[in-house]
């Protein structure tokens, strides 16, 4: 594939001495109850960075270079990880862990380092006028939950009066982010909701399962992570209920989530932000200039599976967002402040996810000082347990933003308030 670069990004390849490496750090967990999902991620967040360096001789000609801190999925790590790297020249984290976004929210503030919690987090840091080094685009667990009733919604004509709802979740500051949109849509369509807890790790949930059984909720909604999602699976399979019916949240959507229950998966699905497999001419490059060449953050055997194309998407908005805060302050060498500058203008399009390589892969999004959360399209998978494969049975679609949009204002000016932050634009 043709290196992309724009005028301005030669010319500062081509201007100047050798600078210093732009630094990415990686939270991530190798180990621990979630290390199966926390590898892939790991994987492909690494994998593209070395493609970039590799092919293209890194983001306007300066290397990049992720900075790799084991967090175990423990906040307390997590933030250990974050202090002890902050100092390297971190231009953005990725914490992969809500416990430790809402740990980094006023940390990373006072640092003016900026923090991406693609798709988890703290649903409010949307606002960008209070939250201004925090994003969460493409999509946020509000929107999720708007995505998962749509689909409810879709399937029953547009009318879910009368409906029952159950939402299984991970009994953590994760699992509970959905409860409010979902109670606030519970009013305005009718359905009942069903709350449905499960504790950390979540390999013990016969009790909730003969709760749902007995109650016989028309739908399932899941926000697991870990082996949690891999018991709920097997355990919705054992009482028959069907996979159809059962909606799993993005980080609910993996390989290792489905395999486990073999056939009994088959028809489950899951909401993503981003497309699935590898079939994207980018995965040749990451193929000849990574995996083959012996460059691989791991075994190289990760390619196209669901955390690992997030991961390597999470890099891909990291790279980019890089790339425009180059062109904006013209120069190639920049610094937190100017990363941050680069997120907030970022503007993904469907010509430039091709001309890298990716077409379809992500919906089109676009940042604002206003806006920090893009556009919240999601679609919904399906597990084809007979092809081994997911597959999008739904073009990317809109949330509720009357609904959503109210909770965010009233969320982030309660922050605001307890915070003694001036909302605005500066």
């Amino acid at each position: 594939m043709k290196k992309i670069l724009t005028a301005s990004l030669v010319a500062l390849m081509a201007a100047g001495p050798a600078m210093a490496d732009l630094v990415f750090p990686s939270l991530s967990y190798r180990t621990g109850p979630y290390g199966a999902n926390g590898i892939p991620f790991a994987d492909g967040y690494a994998d593209y960075f070395t493609l970039l360096n590799e092919r293209d001789g890194g983001i306007g000609g300066v290397p990049a270079r992720v900075l790799e801190c084991e967090t175990g999925y423990n906040t307390e790590k997590g933030v250990e990880c974050y202090e002890s790297t902050k100092g390297e020249g971190a231009l953005v984290y990725q914490p992969l862990s809500t416990g430790i976004t809402y740990q980094l929210i006023p940390k990373a503030t006072a640092d003016g380092i900026p923090v991406h919690s693609m798709g988890y987090g703290r649903t409010s840091a949307k606002n960008g006028q209070v939250f201004r080094n925090i994003f969460n685009y493409p999509a946020n667990y509000w929107d999720g939950a708007s995505h998962a009733v749509n689909h409810v919604l879709d399937l029953n004509g547009g009318d879910v009066s009368g409906k029952k709802i159950a939402l299984v979740y991970h009994n953590s500051a994760y699992g509970k982010e959905p409860i409010r949109t979902l109670e606030e849509l519970s009013k305005k369509h009718g359905y009942e909701l069903m709350l449905v807890p499960v504790d950390h790790p979540g390999q013990e949930q016969k009790s909730q399962w003969l709760q749902i059984r007995q109650q016989r909720p028309d739908y399932v909604f899941m926000w697991g992570w870990g082996v949690m999602n891999q018991v709920a699976i097997q355990e919705a399979s054992n009482i028959r209920f069907n996979m159809e019916n059962f909606i799993g949240i993005w980080w609910s959507g993996s390989e290792n989530d489905v395999l486990p229950a073999g056939d009994g998966a088959n028809g489950y699905k899951a909401l993503t932000f981003h497309n699935l497999g590898k079939d994207y001419p980018l995965y040749d490059d990451l193929q000849k200039y990574v995996v083959d060449a012996g460059k691989a953050a791991g075994a190289g055997d990760q390619l196209g599976t669901a955390l690992y194309n997030r991961g390597m998407y999470a890099a891909m908005l990291a790279a980019e967002a890089a790339k425009t805060a180059q062109e904006i302050h013209g120069t190639a060498d920049i610094t937190a402040a100017m990363m941050r500058d680069g997120m907030e203008a970022l503007e993904m399009t469907e010509a430039k996810m091709e001309a890298l390589g990716l077409p379809k892969f992500g919906p089109e999004f676009t940042v604002s000082c206003e806006n920090h959360g893009g556009n919240g399209l999601g679609a919904v998978a399906q597990w084809d347990a007979s092809a081994g494969a997911w597959s999008l049975i739904t073009e990317y679609g809109p949330s509720d933003q009357d609904v959503i949009g109210a909770l965010v204002a009233e969320d982030s000016a309660a922050f605001a308030a307890e915070n003694n932050i001036e909302p605005g634009c500066s």
